[in-house]
């Protein structure tokens, strides 16, 4: 199957697409600082370099798009241009989000992982739901949470 736009416009349009204040990101952020909650930005000293650091809670938060996680949901769907690409690209990922877990629970740092799922799609929960969640999860003291859309 060919692509529907040309190597030019597909590059531009994928050099687009940003790694860090993502719309989903900057919704969790705002949510979580008006539920009074206070965080650091992508801290380069904890493993992962997460979306939110919450130094009072010693908890990382990740906000996760489908795609580039390969996240089994109804937003995830393997490219089929440049399909071996895609794969190697999207189990790098995969294999880099491994190592950040080892390494988190390694220092007994708490990790949430929030998927766009959760905002995007057929199965979402919304933005309020996600932040409650979010907040409930933060003030126990599970080391590991999930906020997903549901299946």
């Amino acid at each position: 199957m060919t692509d529907v736009v040309d190597p030019a416009t597909r590059s531009r349009m994928m050099s687009g697409i940003r790694g860090k204040n993502t719309k989903p990101e900057i919704a969790v952020r705002l949510g979580l600082h008006a539920l009074g909650f206070r965080y650091r930005l992508h801290p380069k000293q904890i493993p992962g370099k997460p979306d939110l650091w919450l130094p009072k809670y010693t908890a990382a938060i990740f906000v996760h798009g489908c795609f580039w996680h390969g996240h089994d949901c109804s937003l995830f769907k393997m490219p089929a241009i440049r399909e071996d690409f895609w794969k190697a690209k999207i189990s790098a990922n995969r294999a880099r989000d491994v190592r950040v877990n080892e390494l988190l629970a390694f220092r007994n740092l708490r990790r949430l992982e929030i998927w766009e799922c959760a905002f995007r799609g057929p199965g979402r929960i919304g933005l309020d739901k996600t932040l409650d969640q979010a907040a409930k999860w933060l003030r126990g003291t599970e080391l590991r949470g999930e906020i997903r859309g549901t299946r």
